[in-house]
């Protein structure tokens, strides 16, 4: 069995890992990743075919939706969940492809020929794991390697994409917020990896429109948090501990929060955020739990050393799970789509409700932490509501040149070399400058006083990676202020990435027209030269290089 996977950061040696993922996947759970991602497209093609002859499959489109997030890093590491996963997907494509043809042969007179669909649309299901894993070795990223490398990338750029938009679109949906174009763009995305008659022109267009598609995916999740959890406030989050029995709360997930929230109150059990969580603190739903009592910890990258020999139980609610030690496998717990060999997952029950009860009863069998430890506070809570509450005393500070420059420095952290980058240029941007910053990259920096300028805090936390929509509204609404596009504002992208939301962003960013956004700490190794060249001649898209020398070169022009 061999792997062959490129769509993180940290890939091995920067080109592809090929028999162990460095995020701890194993080559059979790539296989059977692969064979489920061409499953998905199967589905896709019947999907559009679906849209022309009017028919909707709103199972068919929230699977889509899983099924992508369940191939991003660090989601699911069980391959008997993965190959349940595969098994739902044919039926599902079979279901779909029937509804089709009888819709089909009523409008058209004539019987569909699926023989002049691609190969995926006709896919049979082996009968075992063995023969899926086995399936897997021809229909991989290298499994044609005739293909044309910048075909081949642009294939892979617009999948990675798409697998970020589910997550965001899946988070959205479990808040009872779809969007029609986003749905039906899933099927479109998905049946283009198949077609073999689209140009590098043609793929090129639909990443742009792709990355379209993701603000309006980005939208309706800022608008799903927001009615539900009310619009973020500035709200100062203490780090310390506090005594008695813990959970921590790691991932994405604020309805998991919520709900765990509800069910842990008045039961003498302190909720912590870890990771990604951070923000929660600043919903008013959220922050009413006085139990929600501080934030533990840094990024995902250091889950092993920080939940190692911790008395307190630990929640993961979305992508960032590294491979438990043996020191809290019997503390740690998975809801959602996240899954580990031998890790207890709590379930969704069809209502959208969870037990929570067996995490709460470990929690309390901890006693967790002894004594209170007071610790450094972070202030969250600076979403596109709160920013633009205050956009005259801002445009005020900029033309009484007051604030220079404004920096947005976010995106993923993550453990490979290179991101002490990020924390150096943090404290290198000049006291007249402004940081905006989302996502988890801003743990490098977001512990450093920076101070304000004119009663403005010169760190903005906008949020989660998903609350780039907060930084893109604040940067549209400044470029209305100024009468000038957003490219001419005084304000620079410094971003970090790490897994597939980052890159969906990415491109979102790109599709906007946004220019001369540096990235780091490494290029994509799935981008071919010749896509780079495009990226580079039309968005002067930029490597890092010294956190001082691009400062200066940024703050010249």
């Amino acid at each position: 069995m061999s792997m062959f996977c490129r769509q993180c950061e940290q890939t091995a040696q920067g080109k592809g890992c090929t028999v162990k993922g460095v995020c701890g996947k194993t080559d059979e759970t790539a296989a059977l990743q692969d064979t489920l991602l061409y499953a998905l497209k199967g589905i896709g093609v019947y999907g559009v075919l679906a849209q022309k002859l009017g028919i909707k499959d709103a199972l068919a489109e929230r699977f889509i939706m899983e099924g992508l997030f369940t191939t991003i890093t660090n989601v699911n590491f069980y391959p008997e969940k993965i190959e349940e996963l595969i098994r739902n997907a044919f039926e599902i494509k079979e279901r779909l492809k029937k509804k089709v043809a009888q819709q089909y042969l009523k409008q058209n007179k004539k019987e569909l020929d699926a023989k002049e669909l691609p190969a995926c649309a006709n896919w049979v299901l082996p009968a075992t794991k063995a023969e899926l894993i086995e399936q897997a070795k021809n229909i991989g990223v290298l499994s044609n390697p005739g293909l044309n490398e910048d075909i081949r990338s642009l294939r892979e750029l617009l999948l990675y994409g798409l697998k970020g938009m589910a997550a965001y679109a899946d988070h959205a949906l479990i808040l009872g917020k779809e969007d029609r174009q986003v749905n039906e763009f899933f099927y479109k995305a998905l049946a283009a990896q198949a077609d073999a008659e689209l140009t590098a022109d043609d793929l090129t267009a639909l990443v742009m429109e792709f990355g379209k598609v993701n603000l309006k995916c980005l939208e309706i999740l800022d608008k799903a948090h927001t009615e539900k959890f009310g619009n973020p406030i500035p709200t100062k989050v203490g780090t310390g501990i506090k005594p008695g029995p813990a959970i921590i709360v790691s991932g994405h997930d604020l309805l998991d929060l919520y709900q765990l929230l509800g069910k842990t109150q008045g039961q003498g059990v302190n909720i912590y955020t870890h990771g990604e969580m951070l923000p929660a603190h600043g919903y008013p739903e959220l922050k009413k739990f006085k139990h929600l009592v501080g934030h533990f910890g840094t990024a995902w990258q250091n889950q092993q050393k920080e939940f190692d020999n911790l008395p307190a139980a630990v929640l993961m609610t979305t992508n960032c799970i590294q491979k438990p030690k043996d020191s809290y496998l019997d503390r740690i717990f998975t809801t959602g789509l996240v899954a580990w060999p031998g890790v207890f997952h709590i379930q969704t029950e069809k209502d959208g409700n969870k037990d929570f009860g067996k995490i709460i009863a470990k929690a309390k069998e901890l006693n967790g932490f002894k004594a209170e430890k007071k610790d450094k506070e972070i202030q969250v809570g600076f979403a596109h509501k709160t920013v633009l509450q205050v956009a005259d005393k801002v445009i005020d500070a900029v033309k009484a040149k007051k604030i220079r420059h404004f920096f947005l420095i976010g995106g993923c952290d993550g453990a490979k070399p290179g991101r002490n980058y990020y924390t150096d240029f943090a404290q290198k941007v000049p006291q007249d400058c402004v940081i905006l910053t989302l996502a988890c990259g801003k743990f490098r920096f977001n512990r450093i006083d920076f101070g304000d300028i004119a009663g403005i805090p010169r760190l903005l936390d906008c949020g989660q990676c998903n609350d780039a929509y907060s930084a893109i509204i604040i940067a549209s609404a400044l470029a209305k202020a100024f009468n000038c596009g957003v490219n001419d504002l005084p304000l620079s992208l410094v971003l970090s990435w790490y897994e597939q939301k980052a890159v969906c962003i990415l491109i979102t960013l790109l599709s906007l027209g946004i220019k001369n956004i540096k990235i780091g700490p490494t290029l994509p190794a799935f981008i071919s030269a010749n896509v780079l060249k495009i990226l580079v001649e039309k968005f002067n898209i930029q490597p890092i290089t010294d956190a001082e020398k691009d400062i200066k070169e940024i703050l010249k022009n």
